[in-house]
């Protein structure tokens, strides 16, 4: 969002180089002693959102599990995603853990340490006549997506460089501010189809399986995911660093991966992916 080979060796120690010694996680490197203040979108199914008044989430049950072995508690403040870096900037938070996405936009402003690969998957109305298995597809249609998403300036860019340069219609691009807003248009038939990461269409298909298909067959400008960190933070940064190196090394991690079906980034995966800044 804007503004994994077996052999080879998965997220561990080395993951943005040598790890120090899990001894000093550090603690007392955030805003509050003892405690972890994190900005979240919770509409983002199955990542984080809000069930009972209470968040929930791969990324809200994995950074429990990472601060239990830091000895760290964790606070989720529930933030609209246009406001998630400001809020950082600004002191709101200590990071960012939503599922957001590394782009070389973002790496400009704030700090990012990747903690899961993703990419993208196309929704459609199940029984339409419109199937679009990739987005060269979207010529001429209308397509919806949750605004500010990374996605957005890829599909811009396809319209004008490969849709218009080859005679096509431009795609018609509606923004929403969350992504259950986004599907709703579908459903509506406000839009034709709708893109958004593929952990978020799973469990739209979870939810509305009956109504929605994934249309696309592989995985589309695949990405890391990563934590937001103010620039020159460094200390909280190393401490989420060396929490994400124990926490991988516990059963409780690769089971968290396992229950959603996420793949951790590979060594190889981060160094290919990871902009520079």
């Amino acid at each position: 969002m804007k503004f994994f080979a077996r052999s080879v060796r998965p997220l561990a120690a080395g993951v943005l180089g040598a790890v120090m010694a899990f001894t000093s996680l550090n603690a007392s490197a955030f805003q509050q002693e003892g405690k972890i203040i994190v900005g979240s979108d919770m509409t983002f199914f199955p990542y984080e959102y809000m069930k009972d008044n209470t968040p929930q989430g791969f990324d809200i049950e994995f950074m429990e599990g990472m601060a239990k072995v830091m000895g760290v508690k964790v606070e989720n403040l529930d933030t609209r995603w246009a406001n998630l870096i400001p809020g950082l900037r600004g002191g709101r938070f200590d990071m960012i853990n939503s599922s957001m996405y590394i782009t070389a936009d973002r790496v400009k402003v704030i700090d990012m340490i990747p903690y899961l690969k993703s990419g993208e998957s196309i929704l459609a109305v199940k029984g339409s006549d419109y199937q679009p298995k990739t987005p060269e597809e979207f010529c001429g249609h209308k397509i919806g997506s949750m605004a500010g998403t990374s996605w957005l300036q890829r599909l811009q860019e396809l319209s004008k460089d490969y849709c218009e340069k080859n005679g096509l219609k431009p795609i018609a691009i509606s923004e929403y501010g969350t992504d259950p807003q986004t599907t709703q248009a579908m459903l509506s038939h406000a839009v034709e189809a709708q893109m958004t990461d593929a952990g978020v269409a799973r469990g739209v298909i979870e939810k509305l399986g009956g109504r929605l298909v994934i249309s696309s067959e592989e995985l589309i400008y695949p990405v890391l995911n990563g934590w937001g960190v103010k620039k020159g933070n460094d200390e909280v940064k190393q401490a989420l660093i060396d929490g994400l190196a124990k926490f991988s090394k516990t059963p409780e991690y690769a089971a968290l991966l396992k229950k959603y079906n996420f793949q951790a980034p590979t060594e190889a995966d981060i160094a290919a992916m990871m902009p520079k800044e």
